[in-house]
């Protein structure tokens, strides 16, 4: 068994308080919300990702024997506690928002129904899915946006978090308008393109530059794209249009040139040149390096003559904002709203839906959070995704990425932009509002 796929991925707290559940003989349904009590200060929106992850783990819970015996053997459990799990499995319903959809501070963007010990269990693992490529989602989804309709490539999987984390921001940045990704495991679980030039090491292990050049071109006759700043950026590219030439008279093009380090739009302006005046107009200027939505706008706005991109690192690690502060909390409890009202950290009550309004031109004009019971106007975004423990037809990736798409191109201007705008917030409907008053007023009297 993967490690990664055990039910004891999950925080110790979730298990001790199972068995408290069960000692008290309780399991009532319970709600739960994951949302993002606020945005980070450099995000004007989220994008939802990771739904499908979370439904696959719903799908497949269980307590294997191995599972069991290894709780068995902290000594912390009973005997009849550890006989309760065998036969667990979750048999609730999730409701989400689509995967793709643009979302903001407060707004649950999924909601676990079930009995009490099913949905406090998945907590840490739903969270963790969840959280993560929501982040890289929208860190992608504003290189896209930065990227102006130029191609843009996943290239984050060396220096990614661990195995998951690059195999997941593929995922993420692909649902997100990146036109793929270099992980090759990432192109065929999800059929997302797969991308890949070549490495320094592989011009270095040649007698010469050109001779590595033409290798490689003939070995990918129909995909070449080399690398040409091992040693000197021009002096390589003048080396391309040689090769050029002589490859045109057994019909290999050579596809594209790769930037990847020092000045890239300098180096891009002067490759571009010699390119042209070789008459290889069709070959196209990819970069990479460190890049980012901020490097990316710098590129754009100076005009640099650059086709596509690869961004990695400060992608799906999502360099300038590294978390968010999303929580997973109970709203309804045996069929009483719940409400938490920790100092900076409470929560609204019941079981809720956000219904979006839009404009004329399809723009977002204003969210209403309210109350799951509520009909008001505008669509509402959450919807059901699995009944009874199973799941629900829903879309593929493609389509998540189309409706991303449409969801980028629907907010308004000042959210697409990169430097912080007025925060987005929803308003509140009067019904929760008032039951918002009305449990507080009950709390002060007990």
């Amino acid at each position: 068994m993967n490690d990664i796929d055990s039910v004891l991925l999950t925080d110790l707290y979730e298990l001790t308080m199972l068995e408290a559940w069960h000692a008290e003989d309780a399991n009532e349904v319970a709600s739960f919300e994951f949302f993002v009590r606020r945005l980070p200060s450099s995000r004007n929106f989220l994008m939802a990702a990771g739904l499908e992850q979370v439904i696959q783990y719903l799908e497949t819970l269980h307590f294997s024997a191995a599972d069991l015996s290894m709780l068995e053997a902290t000594g912390r459990f009973s005997a009849p506690f550890l006989a309760s799990l065998e036969d667990l499995h979750f048999t609730g319903t999730v409701e989400a928002m689509p995967e793709g959809t643009a979302f903001f501070d407060d707004e649950p963007i999924l909601r676990i129904t079930a009995p009490m010990r099913e949905a406090q269990l998945v907590e840490s693992r739903v969270m963790n899915l969840l959280h993560y490529q929501t982040l890289v989602a929208s860190k992608a989804a504003r290189v896209v946006l930065a990227a102006a309709g130029k191609e843009v490539v996943d290239f984050g999987l060396r220096r990614a978090h661990g195995a998951e984390a690059g195999l997941l921001s593929a995922r993420a940045s692909y649902l997100a308008g990146f036109a793929g990704t270099a992980t090759q495991l990432a192109g065929g679980l999800w059929g997302i393109p797969t991308f890949g030039t070549m490495a320094h090491s592989y011009v270095q292990a040649h007698h010469s530059e050109l001779e590595a050049f033409e290798r490689f071109a003939r070995s990918q006759p129909r995909n070449a794209t080399l690398l040409l700043d091992t040693y000197d950026t021009e002096a390589a590219a003048r080396k391309v249009v040689e090769l050029g030439r002589r490859l045109a008279r057994d019909g290999i093009a050579i596809r594209g040139v790769r930037l990847d380090s020092g000045d890239l739009a300098a180096h891009a302006t002067q490759v571009r040149a010699i390119l042209d005046e070789g008459g290889m107009h069709d070959t196209t200027i990819f970069a990479s390096g460190n890049l980012d939505e901020y490097r990316l706008r710098d590129l754009m706005e100076c005009g640099a003559p650059i086709d596509g991109f690869g961004v990695g690192t400060r992608m799906n690690t999502s360099a300038d904002a590294p978390y968010l502060d999303c929580a997973y909390k109970l709203v309804e409890y045996a069929g009483e709203p719940r409400r938490k009202r920790s100092e900076g950290k409470a929560t609204l009550p019941g079981c809720k839906q956000v219904f979006r309004r839009r404009d004329a031109a399809g723009r977002i004009e204003e969210d209403c959070l309210a109350l799951a019971c509520e009909t008001l106007e505008g669509a509402p975004l959450l919807g059901t995704v699995m009944r009874d423990g199973q799941r629900c037809a829903l879309p593929a990736l493609d389509e998540l990425r189309a409706h991303a798409a449409r969801e980028l191109a629907s907010l308004p201007a000042r959210l697409r932009g990169l430097n912080p705008a007025q925060p987005f917030r929803a308003i509140r409907s009067a019904p929760l509002e008032a039951l918002v008053a009305r449990m507080d007023r009950a709390a002060e009297v007990c």
